[in-house]
């Protein structure tokens, strides 16, 4: 156990204005609103409108963030972006971030790791801020998976949704990560994927005419990976900060489906009142999901000072990740 660790001290949000209701993509593809809701929960979730980057997404967070934390952007000293959906492939999302802020005292990185983003990057940020190499860090999860959905495809098209949230932590003695849990497993990456735009197919005609740019899911395998992996997560978290199901007062799984989240509280033994829900709203924003679910539940009132939080997120990699909380 450290002798320091982390707390968060500000949250930020941001989520494009356009909304795009199930009956709107009835109109776009052979869906319809109630086979939407009954299989994955989601009603509505918001679309970024043309021209919008990714880093503009996590650059609105970030502002918020850091104004709640009471700093100052030249305050910043560490930013870590997750995201999948770069603006480009180099130079970093964080760096674009960092220009548009104004924080140019910080040092910026990168981290791919899909849904479990945010989940990784507090891990990491709790580090550098323990051993006392920063005395603060910007951590957002920002995606606009808008533009790498196919919108013929129902299947996947309906799942997704743009947005970014934002958590400006620093160094702590008492409140904050109690314990972090991550893991990864390469040999099922093909499940989650966008395939080409890489070193390996790189960008071609015959990759664009073969829609290779877009997400492909096996949704099945995926659905039973993440419901077994999300819960053995939890349950191993809480085991290495010498806790239970029973200490936790607010669980807030990866917003992906509400079949999936029902599944994993059920196998913990977590009531619904202490599972925290925004899905039918926004739909599965990958690393952006976390934050921005955290900051709702504490500003709902969901979440009070000396609450045990766990935050547990699984994604393409396949990667996972669970954090305990003490508010």
């Amino acid at each position: 156990m450290y002798k320091r660790t982390a707390k968060i001290v500000g949250l930020g949000t941001y989520l494009p204005e356009k909304v795009l209701t199930n009956s709107d993509l009835e109109k776009m593809v052979d869906t319809s609103d109630e086979w939407i809701v009954t299989r994955t929960g989601i009603r509505e979730r918001h679309i970024a409108e043309k021209g919008v980057t990714t880093s503009d997404l996590g650059y609105m967070a970030a502002k918020d963030a850091i104004k709640n934390a009471g700093l100052k952007p030249k305050d910043i000293e560490l930013i870590v972006v997750a995201t999948i959906t770069p603006d480009m492939q180099f130079p970093s999302t964080s760096c674009l971030v960092q220009k548009k802020l104004g924080a140019y005292n910080a040092v910026c990185f990168d981290i791919s790791a899909a849904c479990s983003g945010f989940i990784y990057g507090m891990s990491v940020a709790r580090e550098f801020l323990s051993n006392g190499a920063y005395k603060n860090a910007l951590v957002i999860g920002t995606e606009l998976l808008s533009t790498i959905v196919d919108w013929s495809d129902r299947n996947t098209c309906i799942l997704f949704g743009d947005g970014a949230g934002a958590a400006v932590m620093v160094p702590s003695k008492s409140n904050g990560i109690i314990s972090s849990y991550l893991g990864s497993d390469g040999r099922e990456s093909e499940l989650l994927s966008v395939p080409a735009g890489g070193s390996r197919f790189p960008s071609t005609h015959e990759t664009i005419n073969g829609k290779l740019h877009f997400l492909k899911m096996s949704g099945n395998e995926v659905f039973k990976m993440a419901v077994r992996i999300m819960s053995d997560a939890v349950k191993k978290v809480l085991l290495q900060s010498n806790l239970t199901c029973e200490d936790v007062d607010c669980l807030i799984p990866h917003q992906a489906n509400i079949r999936i989240i029902n599944s994993v509280a059920k196998r913990i033994n977590l009531c619904d009142e202490k599972v925290y829900v925004n899905l039918e709203r926004y739909g599965n924003m990958s690393s952006a999901s976390t934050p921005i679910a955290l900051a709702e539940a504490v500003k709902n009132g969901k979440i009070k000072k000396g609450d045990i939080v766990v935050l547990v997120a699984f994604g393409s990699g396949l990667t996972w990740g669970a954090t305990v909380l003490k508010w």
